[in-house]
């Protein structure tokens, strides 16, 4: 009998994952190692971990985040993966975090620094101002209203003009309003 796979529980502590839905049929079959007190089962193997869970984002000392299957399946317990080398340190002070914008969905995602894609153009900030950051880029997204004060001939343009330039500089959002409308 194969002996099963279990890391250190407080490997996890602090960390940063984007796990990516997969379908039950991955798990099939696949005994549960781990059962928290809120509901989420976890599944271990020497290449990663499978979460079974109806929650995301913040856990306890970490920031778990699912990138849902396109499309998006139905059911409110999604099952996601991650390979151990995407499990990335967080803490409160370090610049650790930098924004991606899809404007083409109108939405905002942090990701880590550590993370073999990143490129180094987009600002590195803490988790506190990336969070700060998000807020803003998100009510760009949805709202119209801040747009009154702009003469402008494509607010898809002006959004996306605006929400770069709080990427990929230091700029605050008022700065950047500002200059663009001088």
């Amino acid at each position: 009998m194969e002996k099963l796979f279990r890391p250190s529980p407080k490997s996890f502590k602090n960390t940063f994952c984007v796990f990516h839905e997969v379908l039950p049929e991955e798990i099939a079959g696949m005994k549960v190692q781990y059962d928290s007190k809120s509901g989420s089962k976890y599944f271990y193997t020497k290449e990663g971990m499978y979460r079974l869970s109806n929650h995301w984002g913040r856990l306890a000392n970490s920031k778990w985040r699912l990138e849902p299957m396109e499309p998006e399946t139905e059911s409110k317990f999604k099952i996601g993966f991650a390979s151990w080398n995407e499990f990335y340190p967080d803490n409160a002070e370090e610049e650790l975090y930098y924004l991606q914008a899809d404007f083409e969905k109108k939405k905002v995602n942090y990701q880590h620094r550590n993370n073999p894609e990143y490129d180094g153009k987009a600002v590195l900030r803490t988790s506190f101002a990336t969070g700060k950051k998000i807020k803003q880029i998100r009510n760009l997204f949805d709202l119209s209203s801040w747009a009154k004060y702009f003469d402008y001939d494509d607010i898809d343009e002006l959004r996306k003009e605006i929400i770069n330039e709080l990427i990929f500089s230091n700029r605050t959002l008022e700065e950047i309003k500002r200059e663009l409308n001088q």
